[in-house]
Formats: structure tokens, sequence, C-alpha cells
């Protein structure tokens, strides 16, 4: 497994000119701590889903913004890291503990010169580009059922609807990849390419098994399909171990190997309910087979998805293939 104490050392002795190197990490009174991952780019946990912050001369890239309860602590956490202006917020996807925050980063700290976007029903002070999926746009304005339209405050300013979206600052290429269908329709993957370093928002999880919001177009085989765009996109180091960081949505930074290893549970999982798809078991005792056991204790105890929730989000997102062994 890949040790964080190992990427602070590298950390410091990458770091770009002109950037400000974060410390080691470092758990503030407000209860969240940064990490340095590698490049320009540190984590941020405890604010929501994990907060990646890209630090340069041209100013601040961060992905996902956490909840908005936590949004004053998240940016004097920032602001330790540098005291440059924020220019873009990049949301990896719709769920209000990765975007609550857009709001006040987004308003926080922008030059006199007004570089920046307005928004309409916001105000005419520059801000921040928030960026995302269209998708992402979509849910948040215009939700369906009973759902309330997030405040536009929170809503992207600048969305894409190709595959990949690209732009470069602070040195360095950006790559925004739409993994369609996987945790939602609107997830993105953020590859920050010389600093060698990848949000997965919540495509990714070293917490819990992925969670399957079905309701806004996530389904088992878009989380397939995502984590391993993911392995695509990642190198692996020395003997496995390093080379390409990968920030999950929740839990720890990770390398190409802890990648892999989620990567194939998720699969034997899916596998073993397609199996039982196929020999047109219910959902009760699809449930009651357990095909999640010897997973359970690492990403079965996660608050409010459980194995069973799971279980079912995968049942109810397969049809029968074949015939059944």
């Amino acid at each position: 497994m890949f040790f964080v104490s190992f990427v602070a050392i590298v950390f410091v002795f990458s770091v770009a000119p002109g950037a400000q190197a974060p410390r080691a990490p470092n758990p503030a009174p407000s209860g969240l701590e940064t990490l340095p991952v590698q490049g320009n780019v540190s984590m941020i946990a405890g604010a929501g889903g994990n907060v990646v912050v890209q630090v340069g001369a041209q100013g601040l890239v961060v992905v996902d913004s956490g909840t908005a309860a936590r949004s004053d602590d998240l940016l004097a956490a920032i602001r330790k890291l540098s005291n440059r202006p924020i220019r873009y917020v990049i949301n990896t996807h719709m769920h209000p503990d990765h975007t609550g925050g857009n709001d006040r980063l987004a308003a926080a700290g922008q030059p006199n010169s007004g570089r920046g976007v307005s928004q309409v029903g916001v105000g005419t002070a520059p801000r921040a580009e928030i960026i995302a999926h269209d998708l992402v746009l979509q849910r948040m304005s215009a939700p369906g059922g009973s759902e309330t339209p997030a405040p536009v405050g929170l809503h992207p300013t600048a969305t894409y609807s190709l595959p990949v979206k690209e732009f470069f600052t602070n040195g360095e290429g950006i790559q925004m990849v739409h993994a369609s269908n996987a945790h939602t329709d609107g997830d993105s993957l953020v590859f920050f390419r010389r600093s060698d370093v990848i949000a997965a928002g919540d495509v990714y999880s070293t917490v819990s098994y992925p969670v399957i919001d079905a309701a806004h177009g996530g389904s088992i085989t878009g989380v397939i399909a995502g984590l391993n765009e993911l392995l695509a996109l990642a190198i692996p180091g020395e003997k496995t171990e390093g080379g390409t960081m990968i920030v999950p949505g929740h839990g720890r930074i990770s390398d190409e190997a802890d990648l892999v290893e989620y990567r194939d549970m998720v699969t034997i999982i899916r596998d073993r309910v397609q199996d039982m798809v196929n020999k047109k078991m219910t959902l009760d005792q699809v449930k009651a087979r357990k095909p999640t056991m010897e997973y359970d204790g690492e990403y079965g105890r996660a608050a409010g998805w459980s194995a069973d929730q799971f279980v079912e989000a995968v049942y109810k997102g397969l049809k029968p293939t074949g015939a059944a062994r």
C-alpha cells in the first residue's frame, strides 16, 4: 500500500516555482486536515467530501467545495495553502457535500482588477468560475420530482457536454473527463497532468462500497466503467507503488494498486449478483446469499450506505444476460 508520509516527502522536492509548498499534515482546530499529495496539489479532508487544491502563481483551482456548513472552515484551510485568488471551482458532481461551499469559495478573495465572472441572480462582483458537466447544472437548477433547486450561487457558471474538457493553468494541463452514469450522470474525473493527480469524486471511495445514486442517473455499469477510466489515466510507480495519485471522494489518498483492488472488488460483486439475476433469484434471495460478505469489514460500515443498499442498487441495475450457469 502507498503511505501518505512518502507522498509528503515527494511533494517538498517537486513543488513548482512560484507555488507555496503545503506544510506537513495539519489537523486544524476546525477538524479539517490538509495533506500534500504531489506536485502543486493538496487535499483537504473533513469539510464533507474530499477537497483538492492546486496552488500556483495564477491563482487556485479547487475541486469540490464541501458542505455549506463547513465553507468558512474550508476557506480558512485553503488560505493556509495560499492567499492567491481562487480562479476556478470544479465540481465532480451535484451532491451538496461536494457543492455546498461553491458560493462562499467563488466569492472569496477576487482581485480588484475585476477578473473573473459575474453571475445572474447573485451580483456583478467578480467571482471564481464554477465548472462542471452540463448535467450537474441541469440537476441543480431544474431537479425532477419534489426536489428543490439549489440556490443560484451554487450553480456552475461554465459547463461542458463533450467527453473531455481541457484547460491550462499554473503550468499544467487539467482534464475533466466525464464518467457517464457512474455515481450520478454528471460525474467528472479531474486530472492534473503535470502533478499527476486525479480527483475522482464519488466514483471512487476507500471507505464504502460505490454509492449508486440511481435517481440521478447512477448505475453499477457506469461505476465500473468510471473505475476503468481512472485506471486508464493512472500510471503506477516503481514496483507498482506511487506514480499517479488518486484522491477519492471520501477516504485516503490512493495509488493505482489501491484502485485496482477496489475495481476488482466491485467487479466481483457485480458478477456474483449478475449470476443470481440470470438465475431469476429475487432481491431478498440475493441479499440472503451475502455476495459482499468478505468485503463488508472494510466497506460495509459507511454511514447511510450499507452493504444491503449497495447490493440492492446493483441488483436493480442489472438485467438477465444469456442462460443461467
